[in-house]
């Protein structure tokens, strides 16, 4: 219960901070509201629009974790593939580097086309954006063994299924641990970004609605909502990780 009083007591300072000094720039510097809006005025959308907002931030949250638990689940079961089949590797790794060498704004209208204005685009989307991002880490981990379990394994004769399992996953569980960190920051903007190339609902949705019709209350309502969220992952992610791999020294 203490930790998670000391991250909260945080958060709230965070806000109240940054609350306090968006207030003394609209103060000093008087921008039309449809630029930069009072806080006071973002934070009277909330209970104005509680019902509109939540159902389209639960819609984006929907994709954000199953985006995430996909592409943890495929990038860490890629990773160990590549390990166990070297030459599948060199065949696979590849096309995966060329997804991520092409920006994911021109991937996003291209899964729209495919996939249409619902869900699946957004969840494919932010499944590519961290697949290879666990799919580095893990693979890495699995590589870097400590050379007397190595030779230990390679002295008895190991199977190389039985070392994945008994050396290599082991060991590879600190790097698997910062990848899901990464990949909790961002997954909520993979699924933003699907939003933004199209879509029927969702913080994005919200976003490029308000923007059109000139109301910045809503819109950074929406961003704010958005930034709640990466908070709550990023949160979820590090309390996973703690009881994931619980002898992993943290400062």
């Amino acid at each position: 219960m203490k930790p998670f009083l000391a991250v909260l007591l945080k958060f709230l300072t965070g806000v109240v901070v940054t609350f306090g000094i968006w207030a003394v720039i609209v103060a000093v510097l008087q921008p039309p509201s449809f630029m930069l809006p009072a806080p006071g005025d973002v934070l009277l959308a909330f209970p104005e629009h509680a019902g509109f907002l939540l159902h389209h931030a639960s819609i984006t949250a929907y994709e954000t974790v199953l985006g995430f638990t996909l592409g943890v689940i495929s990038g860490g079961l890629l990773a160990i593939s590549v390990w166990l089949f070297p030459l599948a590797g060199r065949v696979i790794m590849p096309p995966v580097l060329v997804t991520q060498a092409l920006p994911v704004f021109a991937i996003a209208p291209v899964l729209v086309l495919w996939l249409g204005f619902g869900m699946s685009s957004k969840i494919v989307m932010a499944i590519l954006v961290i697949f290879f991002t666990v799919t580095s880490t893990v693979y890495d981990g699995l590589r870097r063994l400590d050379t007397g379990l190595v030779d230990l394994a390679r002295l008895y004769r190991v199977p190389r299924h039985r070392e994945l399992w008994i050396f290599r996953i082991p060991a590879a569980l600190p790097a698997f641990a910062s990848g899901l960190r990464v990949a909790a920051v961002f997954a909520p903007m993979g699924a933003v970004i699907g939003e933004w190339a199209g879509a029927k609902g969702g913080l994005a949705f919200i976003m490029l609605q308000a923007n059109a019709r000139g109301n910045a209350d809503m819109l950074f309502a929406a961003v704010i909502l958005l930034a709640l969220m990466v908070l709550a992952m990023r949160y979820a992610v590090e309390q996973l990780t703690r009881i994931l791999v619980p002898w992993q020294v943290e400062d």
